[in-house]
């Protein structure tokens, strides 16, 4: 009998359906910051706000976990209160939810150990901040170059959405870097080349550690288990204060009312909580070429039909997926088909091929990741067998010719016979 291995589904079939613990440093960071909280709270999430050292802290009961994704607006926590630790948070993300890390010129070992634990190192020096004489915001008070104005976004509809961020993103804080090596994590907001990282207050006497474009202002991570973080150095981002100011680069004539924080927090906080580029695939369906129902196993060199439908969370509903890189692998060991799915536009994926001859037991593997998007990880099992002895051609084209032969050498030895015996 054919097996399957089914993709494993962490969410909910409604991604939205979550609640969201917020751990803050301060009670007054609800205020300060509630553009960015209600507006989390108006796509139908359940935030619940603690005190980052509340003895009461916990992520999980009888091994259940309590919520599906946790913000740390607590840079200067030293501690968790209750059971929580940097372990657990790992554990959290590591158990397939979200995480929101941010970190300023107070951010802790705490905090940077988690982050360190996501692929991102913030900078050593704990009086550093990032500094761009060329990138900077204009504001009232003259030689602040720490408010950084960075329009260096990643080019992804998946990550940012469709609308394009017109106004420069207004940043405060310290640079971190990502591993090169690293592909699960993404700069999505970066300094400028002109950019530092330095104590602002003291002369710089030697050459900064982190410079140019390496500074990355906001990075998010989307684990294998398709767990999505998103990491910044900036509590600030995310503020009343810089969502709504008026904004203008330096040696930029043009003048914003408002600043690209508030549309940026909010895209980006929506792919964070999988509210955009969620995929989920359903109906993996194959049968032989004309027939309807699921062959128990296949002959090599039988005509196939293979189909899968793939749709994406907009938000609010389910909305067929379209894309023209998606493809199955016919796997045994290593691939011998690999084929790309043609789409209705629908959702509804399907591709037609022969079976190689080649008789073991396959496998049809869906392996699709793409730049903004959960991972698709689908494969289903099938035996191949080889032709039965009553399967085979009676009369094989290509032999023809030895038939000929062996017809030949029997009338020659029959004419031969009878000159022989006759022939006086």
């Amino acid at each position: 009998m054919a097996s399957s291995i089914p993709f494993l589904f962490p969410y909910r079939e409604t991604p939205t359906d979550r609640r969201v613990l917020v751990l803050l440093d301060d009670f007054s960071l609800k205020s300060s910051h509630s553009i960015f909280f209600n507006s989390v709270k108006s796509r139908g999430f359940n935030l619940e706000f603690k005190l980052a050292d509340d003895p009461t802290l916990s992520l999980q009961r009888y091994g259940q976990y309590l919520y599906d994704a946790l913000i740390l607006f607590s840079p200067s926590t030293e501690r968790f209160g209750g059971s929580l630790d940097s372990a657990a948070v790992i554990d959290f993300v590591d158990s397939g939810h979200d995480l929101i890390v941010t970190a300023d010129a107070s951010a802790t070992d705490l905090i940077k150990n988690i982050a360190i634990e996501c692929g991102v190192d913030f900078d050593e020096d704990s009086s550093a901040m990032v500094i761009d004489h060329k990138s900077y915001a204009i504001s009232g008070t003259e030689g602040d170059h720490t408010l950084i104005a960075s329009d260096d976004f990643i080019q992804s509809d998946a990550i940012l959405g469709k609308t394009k961020i017109e106004a420069p993103v207004l940043f405060k804080g310290i640079a971190h870097s990502v591993n090169a090596a690293n592909g699960q994590v993404l700069k999505v907001l970066s300094a400028s080349p002109s950019a530092y990282s330095a104590n602002p207050e003291s002369k710089l006497l030697s050459p900064p550690l982190l410079t140019g474009s390496a500074i990355s202002l906001v990075s998010v991570v989307q684990a294998r288990n398709n767990a999505r973080i998103m990491i910044t150095g900036s509590l600030d981002l995310f503020s009343n204060r810089l969502l709504r100011t008026t904004v203008q680069k330096a040696g930029s004539p043009d003048k914003y009312e408002k600043s690209g924080n508030e549309q940026f927090v909010t895209e980006i906080s929506k792919w964070v909580f999988h509210d955009r580029g969620h995929l989920k695939a359903v109906n993996l369906k194959h049968q032989k070429v004309g027939e309807t129902d699921e062959p128990a196993m296949y002959r090599i060199k039988d005509d196939l039909k293979f189909s899968v439908e793939i749709y994406e969370w907009s938000g609010k509903s389910w909305e067929p997926y379209v894309a023209d890189d998606v493809q199955v692998q016919f796997y045994m060991m290593s691939p011998y088909v690999l084929k790309a799915l043609s789409t209705n536009g629908k959702g509804l994926y399907d591709a037609s091929f022969k079976v190689p001859d080649v008789y073991g037991v396959f496998q049809f593997k869906v392996d699709y990741h793409r730049l903004g998007y959960t991972s698709l990880s689908l494969s289903k099992q099938i035996p191949v067998r080889p032709f039965r002895h009553n399967e085979y051609e009676r009369f094989i084209t290509t032999a023809f010719p030895y038939y000929g032969a062996s017809f030949t050498s029997m009338a020659g030895f029959f004419i031969f016979s009878i000159l022989y015996l006759y022939n006086k």
